[in-house]
């Protein structure tokens, strides 16, 4: 049987230059049943920590003294030995720019400081869905063994943050494209289930992705998932006019795909 994951076997590793706002976090993540945490005070003590000690989640503010906490998640996923471990972002800074490397290399949570006790909460719920197999929507009778899903976005580390997430649930069928002219030619060829997009890839955009779907391709009423960081409001609503079963923020919660999952398998 297959380990499942609880808060508290979660080993944490803190990364915060401040020694009150690591104590402040500290408390709070115990508060959420994560005992086992460590503390260091910089991206460089972070890397080196987490190649000696093994640990199952990061948590780190975003201006660390010697890197950025994109750049430390970037050095993480570059490593294949620290690629797979869960990251939250703690921090006040709010510049799309800045943040959005973060949320393509496949973050489990992005919170601000302060947080709430909720917000804490629905960031660790992802990283046990990311970590843990989910069997509910098996135990619930619905046949994931024939369903193909598309998962479409420029970032490799996005597709396989949310290709882990997918095959947690019980998918085993994924076809991958990297922008959307890429994900067009393969609609050709392959029957698809569903369809996750990124809105901003180059080539062809998640937008105009859907627009050809539901007006050239053959498979026009495949559903579509968009799983993005655009914050354009008037971009996001000419999507959903398009025809989309969701619409979910990056980092997305794995109970957003899970629900919709049930919804289309139940025909819904």
């Amino acid at each position: 049987m297959t380990h499942q994951f609880s808060l508290c076997d979660l080993s944490t590793l803190v990364v915060e230059p401040s020694a009150m706002q690591s104590k402040l976090l500290s408390v709070e993540l115990a508060k959420a049943g994560i005992t086992h945490v460590s503390v260091v005070h910089s991206g460089g003590e972070a890397l080196a920590h987490l190649v000696n000690s093994p640990f199952s989640l990061v948590v780190s503010a975003f201006h660390l003294p010697d890197m950025t906490g994109a750049e430390l998640i970037g050095a993480m996923r570059a490593d294949r030995a620290l690629a797979d471990i869960p990251f939250i972002l703690v921090s006040s800074e709010n510049r799309h720019q800045l943040l959005d490397p973060v949320r393509q290399s496949g973050a489990s949570g992005i919170l601000p400081k302060p947080f709430s006790q909720a917000q804490l909460e629905v960031a660790l719920r992802a990283v046990l869905d990311f970590l843990n197999v989910d069997d509910s929507l098996d135990e619930a009778g619905f046949d994931l063994d024939a369903l193909r899903v598309m998962v479409v976005d420029d970032s490799p580390m996005a597709r396989k943050f949310m290709r882990q997430v997918l095959a947690n649930l019980g998918v085993k069928h994924f076809l991958e494209a990297e922008n959307g002219r890429e994900a067009a030619e393969m609609l050709a060829d392959n029957v698809v289930d569903l369809v996750v997009t990124d809105y901003n890839m180059p080539e062809m955009d998640g937008q105009a992705l859907i627009r050809f779907i539901r007006t050239q391709s053959w498979q026009k009423e495949v559903p579509v998932l968009m799983v993005t960081s655009e914050n354009d409001q008037s971009r996001l609503a000419a999507v959903q006019e398009l025809g989309v079963v969701g619409m979910c923020d990056k980092p997305f919660e794995p109970a957003t795909v899970r629900a919709l999952l049930g919804r289309l398998l139940g025909g819904n």
